[in-house]
């Protein structure tokens, strides 16, 4: 089992999770992280860093964000890795507030 970044994800970009991970499993995007479920070995670090809940263990995923299970492993297969904390996104604390956020989400890989 890997854990999931889900949709409370969009627009805030917040990094802390990556600060923490042991394995350098998280993938970036335009206004995005994925985990990659083959690298994430499940050692629960990140969760708890994650200032919008935006990470679960596979089996706690709520079930109205199933679909980032294959999210998370589509764009961590094209997305390039992040492996250091950055800034999160400019507006990151509004957009956490914000629900039904899929259809905002940049599919495009992060390149700078």
């Amino acid at each position: 089992m890997a854990h999931i970044v889900a949709e409370p994800c969009i627009n805030c970009k917040y990094t802390d999770c990556v600060a923490v991970c042991p394995v350098d499993c998280f993938h970036e995007g335009v206004n995005f992280l994925a985990i990659d479920p083959e690298t994430c070995i499940d050692c629960g670090l990140c969760p708890p860093e994650c200032p919008t809940t935006a990470i679960f263990a596979e089996e706690d995923l709520p079930d109205q964000w199933s679909n980032y299970i294959e999210l998370n492993a589509k764009y961590a297969s094209d997305w390039p890795v992040i492996d250091a904390q950055k800034e999160p996104m400019t507006g990151a604390d509004d957009a956490a507030k914000d629900e039904d956020k899929l259809d905002q989400l940049d599919q495009n890989g992060f390149a700078g």
